[in-house]
């Protein structure tokens, strides 16, 4: 009994405290699965959906992908981020030869600017409390 398992590339790609596991199945045309939800409803806005996908209308690979993603952590851009990130991941390892492209377009790096923590004695991290001489 022949078993049909799907071939796909699973990545993940990260952004402040979110993370996304991306999978690209090849398909007869794109189409995106985010949390069990399609991209219009998931990413509301067409900047998030702009970001989320760049990594793909980036790479003008001629074929066309299932993708499914599960995110957790983080605001709604952060996953976007996040997203792209792990896109870019998944289309380097089934295209060796796109990795130049995008890392010169820098969607292969991980972005690492994050929230800094607030230390004591201070009022965030670090606006310190009005200083007075008496």
């Amino acid at each position: 009994m022949p078993q049909t398992t799907t071939k796909y590339i699973e990545t993940v790609g990260r952004r402040k405290t979110a993370s996304a596991r991306v999978r690209i199945t090849p398909a007869t045309k794109n189409a995106f699965m985010i949390n069990s939800k399609e991209l219009a409803v998931y990413f509301p806005t067409k900047e998030l959906q702009a970001i989320a996908v760049e990594s793909l209308t980036s790479s003008k690979l001629g074929q066309n992908f299932q993708v499914s993603v599960l995110v957790k952590g983080g605001g709604t851009n952060a996953q976007a981020e996040a997203m792209r990130h792990g896109l870019a991941r998944a289309l380097i390892i089934h295209d060796t030869e796109l990795r130049g492209r995008m890392k010169k377009l820098g969607l292969l790096k991980r972005d690492p600017r994050a929230k800094e923590r607030r230390k004591f004695g201070l009022k965030k991290a670090r606006k310190a409390p009005q200083w007075s001489k008496r």
